[in-house]
């Protein structure tokens, strides 16, 4: 399948920017905090490691095609400084595009409704490519990531 490439999206206070390897060196601090992981589980990228998997994620899409990948970082427009990022993996389910959505934001810049800005931002960009259904998958433990869902009207399952 042709999949249309990621651009850049606006709010007033956020720009989404699609992922590029220069991303890594201002993301390392952003993902620094060990706290973000206690969910997830894993640790805090190195430099290397982030080039690497920048390098892999912004292919945009699996070897046979069957799964577009798209990668934001979240910035503050008026700064540019890093935040976090959003993410969804596409793929099309019979007639039917459905996406798997992820967010991580910097523990210095939680509870200001960064990530469900962000996320309600990729969502929009997502609707407007006929993306039509989406799940995350949010330990039941993670509160803040919960809320961040509800507010995308997205509802807890049995898995």
């Amino acid at each position: 399948m042709d999949w249309p490439q990621p651009e850049p999206v606006c709010s007033e206070r956020l720009l989404l920017e699609p992922l590029a390897v220069d991303h890594a060196a201002g993301m390392v601090d952003v993902l620094a905090d060990p706290s973000l992981y206690e969910y997830t589980g894993g640790e805090a990228p190195s430099l290397d490691l982030l080039h690497s998997r920048y390098a892999a994620q912004t292919v945009g899409q699996s070897d046979d095609g069957s799964q577009w990948w798209l990668n934001w970082i979240v910035t503050y427009r008026d700064t540019g400084e890093p935040v976090g990022f959003v993410q969804a993996t596409v793929e099309c389910d019979g007639s039917t595009l459905v996406s798997e959505i992820a967010w991580v934001i910097s523990p210095r810049r939680q509870d200001q409704g960064i990530a469900s800005e962000a996320t309600q931002m990729m969502i929009g960009w997502l609707r407007a490519h006929e993306v039509n259904r989406f799940t995350a998958h949010i330990h039941p433990e993670h509160q803040a990531s919960m809320g961040v869902a509800r507010n995308q009207a997205l509802r807890p399952t049995s898995t």
